[in-house]
């Protein structure tokens, strides 16, 4: 398991050169096939949480748009649910694939409603997840990208380019001990001292069988 060595570095950079090298939002890539190499597994379900995130990050910048209808905003918002979705579903994946290799979780149900975690005698649960610490990281590269840029404009005074970069400062502070946080922990999980399971999200407002308005709309549907 020597590629989970220094992981919060890794994420670090990929996150930073997707965002760089594409000018903005990444672009999206196919999901691998299950039989595909469990390491490249990993990175693609990194990536497709930085996506969903970068998409995320766009759609809420044009939901807050005042110069146009209220179905326009409508559609960012119904977008942002999606996302917000396909984000969340990501990490819940990135979990699955570290917790079956970290041997952590019964890989029968690992892609199930209710996985089977494998507790180390004696280990303690770390209520946060690495997929999560991962995609707050996603979260925090966006906002690195964003700031910087607001310490490269030609168009505002020194002062807000001085307010920026002590503000850039300090989310890159904040992502690297994001990064030596998620590092620690999987160290710790690798040498029996802790362990995290896969916790569904359950978001029940995007699930029409589940949301009592939607449940409602459907039944209005079927009278007729």
């Amino acid at each position: 398991m020597n590629h989970l060595l220094a992981l919060g570095a890794a994420v670090a950079s990929h996150h930073d050169t997707t965002l760089t090298t594409a000018g903005g939002p990444p672009v999206a890539q196919p999901i691998p096939a299950e039989g595909t190499d469990r390491q490249a597994l990993l990175w693609q379900w990194i990536a497709t949480n930085h996506f969903f995130n970068s998409s995320l990050w766009a759609e809420e910048d044009l939901a807050r748009r005042t110069t146009v209808s209220g179905d326009e905003i409508a559609q960012n918002k119904r977008a942002i649910d999606r996302f917000n979705q396909a984000r969340n579903d990501a990490t819940e994946r990135v979990d699955e694939i570290l917790l079956t290799e970290l041997g952590l979780v019964d890989a029968t149900s690992a892609q199930t409603d209710a996985p089977v975690a494998k507790v180390p005698a004696g280990a303690r649960l770390n209520s946060e997840t690495a997929g999560s610490i991962i995609d707050r990281m996603s979260i925090m590269a966006l906002k690195i990208h964003a700031m910087r840029a607001q310490t490269e404009r030609t168009d505002v005074d020194e002062a807000h380019r001085t307010s920026s970069q002590v503000k850039l400062d300090k989310l890159l502070q904040q992502r690297a001990d994001l990064g030596q946080c998620l590092d620690e922990l999987l160290a710790d999980t690798q040498a029996g001292r802790a362990y995290f399971k896969v916790y569904r999200q359950f978001k029940m407002y995007n699930d029409p069988r589940f949301n009592p308005v939607l449940v409602a709309e459907q039944a209005a549907q079927a009278k007729g």
